[in-house]
């Protein structure tokens, strides 16, 4: 009887961190490599953004229902742009521009991807985020969406967490990055 009521008490703990702490993911498509690829577990950390804002070069996952998808699902991308930024591509020289300056992607782009094949410039709104994959050729982001009802911007409340940890296939274990994007000179 006591180890049916410890069984039962840890899988209430491990449903209650579930549920507020730390969430498992399963990714569905190569929309982020070489990060990410299809089939890769994740654990994404769901407290990261209680005490700490979404910041430039985050990997989020978020709910796309009525910003990428009339249904229910989940998406991870990484942030380009936060309320009042202006993102545009590209520059003279090939580069995505956040308010002005052209930034280096080098660390995280797909080998061999463009920034981007559609131009645009958008004005994120306060409240809002927009977001792109890593593999610009392989990933439905914010630029697929323009035309859409949300602009292709994501809303800061649709954010579940930060991805933080690739957790299988035990080949591919390994930490999650932000990155800092560096102007380009």
């Amino acid at each position: 009887m006591k180890a049916l009521l410890v069984a039962i008490v840890g899988i209430f703990l491990l449903w209650l961190c579930g549920l507020f702490v730390v969430q498992p993911f399963i990714i569905s498509s190569d929309s982020m490599q070489p990060a990410l690829k299809s089939g890769d577990r994740i654990l994404v950390n769901r407290t990261a953004y209680w005490s700490a804002r979404i910041a430039r070069g985050d990997l989020i996952v978020f709910e796309g229902q009525d910003s990428f998808s009339a249904e229910s699902g989940s998406f991870v991308k990484r942030v380009i742009g936060i309320g009042g930024d202006r993102i545009a591509c590209c520059t003279d020289a090939g580069h995505l521009s956040i308010n002005g300056a052209a930034i280096s992607e080098s660390s995280y782009l797909y080998p061999g991807d463009l920034p981007s094949e559609v131009s645009f410039d958008v004005l994120v709104p306060d409240g809002k985020l927009w977001v792109m994959g890593d593999h610009r050729s392989e990933s439905a982001d914010s630029r697929s969406h323009l035309g859409d009802p949300g602009g292709g911007f994501v809303l800061e409340s649709k954010v579940v967490g930060q991805a933080r940890l690739v957790i299988w296939p035990p080949t591919r274990w390994q930490p999650l990055d932000s990155y800092s994007f560096k102007e380009l000179n």
